[in-house]
């Protein structure tokens, strides 16, 4: 099977920097898409930010110019930069995965991490 684990979360001021990792192992041919969700209590998990395995991004808008989403293939590592943290950032951060497991199919499987906290005070 896949496994993703994070790290890099915990608490922070308003206006701080964190950064998270997320590494996949296991079972992998290699990696589309990689992504950070976050889900604050009572909310639903929503995106925040994913990227290609050619390193193209997507971001939503209110993170765009804060956030900054990287991959080290190699690796099978993908990384967000938080800086200019705010108050409402403050959620359960998930890393997500979309893989191919077997070499002869092209059919993909998602995977998510156990989430990190990231806590910002004001």
């Amino acid at each position: 099977q896949v496994q993703l684990v994070e790290s890099g979360g915990g608490l922070v001021q308003a206006g701080g920097s964190l950064r998270l990792s997320c590494a996949a192992s296991g079972r992998i041919v290699s990696i589309n898409i990689m992504g950070w969700y976050r889900q604050a209590p009572g909310k639903q998990r929503d995106l925040v930010a994913t990227i290609t395995s050619g390193g193209n991004t997507n971001y939503a808008d209110s993170v765009k110019g804060r956030f900054t989403i990287t991959r080290d293939n190699a690796k099978n590592t993908v990384y967000l930069q938080m800086n200019g943290l705010k108050p409402e950032d403050t959620a359960v951060y998930y890393c997500n995965a979309n893989i191919y497991r077997d070499v002869s199919s092209w059919r993909t499987y998602d995977y998510w991490g156990q989430g990190t906290q990231v806590t910002v005070s004001s």
